[in-house]
């Protein structure tokens, strides 16, 4: 399952999903595998955890596609009962969580350091968490003022802005870096994890400046199979635990994570008049449609008046 992810250029958090949902698929059907490869196997367990209660309408959407991709190909087996519960399956069509100004400006004043600058930056450019916290030196142009967003989700890249106010602490930020990786090469470390087999084609540039992590782990890691020290990028929950203290202390009591910051930055330009087509450019949306759900979240209390503020 993993090849096959990694053949085909899939994200490591989809391979890590897949992988999970063929585990279980297999727990379920036990040592002998009885149906493991027919199409009312994977029925049977798909309904098991609709019957059990163990998966939301999202969950089971994503391990209804776990299998389609474990029968089409691993197994290289037909699945049309598969293919046909896969246009029954309709997603929930949620509004996404949006704060207001007031609140992300109190949230953000109630942070300090880098997980603060991390939520700044999230919030000022529209990235995804993981977009934010990978971010390399060579990826922010200064003078440009521009950010540029690589293997995005669909592994697509995109530019997005750079906040003027921001431009001054991420520079900041970078001669720390630069300080920090200068130190790195007199242990015989500064190594950085190169996407994809660029470090066979380049050698040399895992300890280029310019490939490092801006928001760099205080952990180097030693790579086993390369015999180098790795220094990656700070975890998610490094900027995420913070970002929900602040949210208790400001006494913002909705159900807001980091990513809750991406959709505040589309749902703000749109109020602020910015064409639908820039925002969807900037967020990295293939569609359309998708970037147009912010239209609803800005209008659905405004469009009308309620009969009881009529008396």
């Amino acid at each position: 399952m993993r090849e096959a992810c990694r053949a085909r250029h899939l994200s490591r958090r989809t391979e890590a999903a897949y992988a999970h949902w063929a585990m279980r698929y297999l727990r379920f059907h036990g040592a002998g595998r009885s149906g493991l490869s027919t199409d009312a196997g994977a029925i049977r367990f798909l309904d098991h955890l609709v019957q059990r209660g163990e998966a939301a309408a999202s969950s089971h959407l994503l391990a209804l596609n776990a299998l389609l991709f474990l029968f089409r190909h691993v197994m290289q087996v037909e699945a049309a009962a598969l293919e046909a519960r896969r246009r029954q399956v309709r997603r929930p069509e949620r509004l996404p969580e949006v704060l207001s100004a007031a609140e992300v400006r109190a949230a953000l004043n109630a942070m300090r350091g880098m997980p603060r600058l991390v939520a700044a930056l999230l919030y000022g450019t529209g990235m995804r968490v993981g977009e934010g916290i990978a971010l390399r030196i060579q990826d922010i142009d200064f003078r440009g003022g521009a950010i540029a967003v690589r293997s995005g989700k669909g592994a697509k890249d995109r530019i997005t802005v750079l906040p003027k106010r921001l431009a001054a602490p991420l520079q900041k930020l970078a001669l720390r870096r630069l300080a920090l990786h200068r130190q790195d090469l007199l242990q015989g470390r500064g190594h950085a994890p190169l996407p994809g087999r660029l470090a066979r084609k380049y050698p040399g540039a895992s300890r280029a400046f310019g490939w490092q992590f801006l928001f760099a782990s205080s952990v180097v890691r030693h790579n086993p199979e390369t015999g180098q020290w790795l220094r990656w990028h700070v975890s998610p929950s490094t900027v995420q635990a913070p970002f929900k203290a602040a949210l208790q202390a400001c006494g913002i009591h909705r159900h807001a994570s980091l990513h809750t910051l991406r959709h505040s930055f589309a749902t703000h330009l749109l109020a602020q008049g910015t064409d639908i087509r820039t925002i969807q450019q900037l967020l990295g949306h293939r569609h359309l449609d998708t970037t147009m759900v912010y239209t609803h979240v800005r209008d659905a209390a405004r469009a009308a008046t309620s009969p009881l503020d009529c008396f």
